[in-house]
């Protein structure tokens, strides 16, 4: 869907979920703004039995002149927008309207009206509104109250930006022009007496598995940033590498996940944690993520159908709802961390002895990919970063210095030697429509930045390459001679491929990239 579809109708209401958050705050104002400066009749509200009584959301509000009304009732509208939430959801407050339209980033397990979008791999629902405005051509920075409403809604929504991962979040960080000493103050507002008080008891109830030396934390529910605030603190206890805090709400389950050892990725932790039931990333040492209670509900009947266990359930006070109870839910969630770890071999290029009877040898099949030469874009010597849908790299302009892109939009720096002795240039440009997102490259300098989409020409390799390889039967880490503080991924059927000449010179490639670029011999 596009902002623009919604100009269609003049009366239009922005509703947030009941008992709203700093993001969906943010989310409704920047639809507010934009539907006001096109001249519609437009309202900001949300409903609930109780109305905001945070201090920072009330600073916010006051602050950023935030027009948002708390309602309970409301004559029909032309069209209903919920924003950080879908329509009929248990946290969102029914008003009836002619047309529903919705903008969110959870994951949606049911159906959804003709005008939507919803992109739940994203950190906040404001870094969906800030692309959708972008593509509009509409300027948040124009707005100063705006642009820092938006960028603390990311703030809140992601730790305090320590759960980014998705490059459209990077995006609003840095691009949005906050005022600094406006987000100080919310950020020095947000913790209150009661949630101190929160910090403190979910502190005497964890439980720690000795032989992966994790622990998991149960809290009452409140804002991620307290279940940070927490796991900061639990993994400051020199027996646990890697923890879980968790809280759960009314429709599902927020996590907080923190690592210290190398080879645990609180990123890779928490999105096991969430695969098929929420979603989760982060950084290296600091993640999180969200659950839908429906789906964890539904996945933890059919593990304990299988073990032939009986299921822990328990009504909510309305009767309305039977969900796993919180023992059963913090069961299930130690469950999923303890098959992370049994499940996964970790490979260490220096120590690694591959059997000789598991690799078979594969010849690269001639592969157009994209290139650019920075030299003839920069200056050399300029500094630069480049975003992929797998994260920043920095890299210094030298002369002749090549990026290589491939069909998913990763990119790859070579020297001008390597590439003209390795691939052959073509005239035409290199197109690639399936990126989920586009890669971009910024001049440190003066922040200008290029969608590198739409300046890379076609290349093609000129000579056979020859590698060994051998199917993965499990999930692997590999760390590799030129990242040992970092390590590779790779799940059941992907490819660990080494070099004939240097078996010490590893690398683990995904099946379907592997399988259309390698053939046997």
């Amino acid at each position: 869907m596009k902002l623009s579809e919604l100009l269609a109708f003049d009366e239009i209401i922005v509703q947030c979920h009941d008992n709203p958050d700093a993001d969906a705050i943010s989310s409704g104002y920047a639809l507010y703004c934009y539907l006001k400066d096109h001249g519609k009749q437009v309202s900001l509200i949300y409903g609930g039995t109780s109305r905001i009584r945070k201090s920072n959301l009330m600073l916010m509000i006051q602050t950023l002149n935030i027009p948002i009304k708390y309602c309970d009732s409301l004559e029909t509208p032309e069209l209903l927008v919920t924003v950080d939430c879908r329509y009929g959801e248990g946290n969102v407050t029914h008003f009836p309207a002619r047309n529903i339209a919705v903008i969110d980033h959870h994951r949606v397990t049911g159906d959804l009206p003709k005008l939507s979008e919803v992109r739940s791999n994203l950190g906040s629902c404001a870094t969906l509104l800030w692309y959708m405005l972008k593509k509009e051509g509409y300027d948040v920075n124009a707005n100063k109250d705006l642009a820092t409403a938006m960028y603390y809604g990311l703030y809140t929504d992601t730790n305090e930006l320590t759960e980014i991962s998705h490059p459209l979040d990077k995006d609003l960080r840095d691009e949005a022009e906050f005022n600094t000493a406006i987000i100080t103050r919310f950020r020095n507002a947000n913790l209150s007496l009661e949630e101190l008080d929160i910090a403190g008891a979910a502190l005497l109830r964890s439980d720690y598995n000795e032989d992966y030396r994790f622990a998991v934390v149960k809290a009452n529910a409140c804002d991620p940033n307290i279940l940070g605030i927490i796991s900061d603190l639990v993994l400051a206890v020199d027996s646990v590498d890697t923890c879980l805090v968790f809280c759960v709400t009314e429709v599902g389950v927020k996590i907080s996940v923190r690592s210290c050892i190398r080879e645990v990725k609180a990123s890779e932790l928490a999105q096991a944690i969430c695969e098929g039931i929420g979603s989760g990333g982060g950084h290296f040492i600091k993640a999180g993520g969200r659950i839908n209670l429906d789906l964890l509900t539904r996945e933890y009947v059919k593990y304990c159908n299988e073990l032939n266990l009986v299921p822990r359930m328990e009504m909510l006070d309305d009767g309305s709802i039977n969900r796993p109870t919180i023992s059963a839910i913090k069961f299930f969630l130690e469950t999923r961390i303890r098959e992370y770890f049994d499940h996964s071999e970790i490979i260490y290029y220096d120590k690694y002895h591959i059997d000789e009877k598991q690799i078979r040898t594969y010849a690269q099949k001639p592969q157009e990919l994209g290139y650019v030469q920075l030299d003839t874009m920069y200056e050399i010597g300029t500094q630069l970063v480049v975003r992929t849908m797998k994260g920043d790299m920095d890299l210094q302009v030298e002369q002749g210095k090549i990026l290589l892109i491939d069909v998913e939009g990763e990119i790859t720096s070579l020297s001008g030697e390597t590439f003209e002795e390795q691939y052959l240039r073509l005239e035409e440009f290199f197109h690639i429509d399936t990126v989920e997102y586009s890669p971009t490259i910024k001049n440190n300098k003066d922040n200008h930045i290029i969608h590198l989409l739409s300046v890379v020409k076609a290349c093609i390799s000129r000579k056979e390459e020859i590698v060994k390889a051998k199917i993965l039967e499990q999930k692997t880490k590999l760390f590799t001679k030129n990242s040992e503080d970092d390590y590779l991924v790779g799940n059941v059927g992907d490819y660990l491929v080494l070099r004939p000449d240097n078996p010490k010179d590893m690398n683990i490639i995904k099946k379907e990239l592997f399988e259309s670029y390698y053939v046997a011999k």
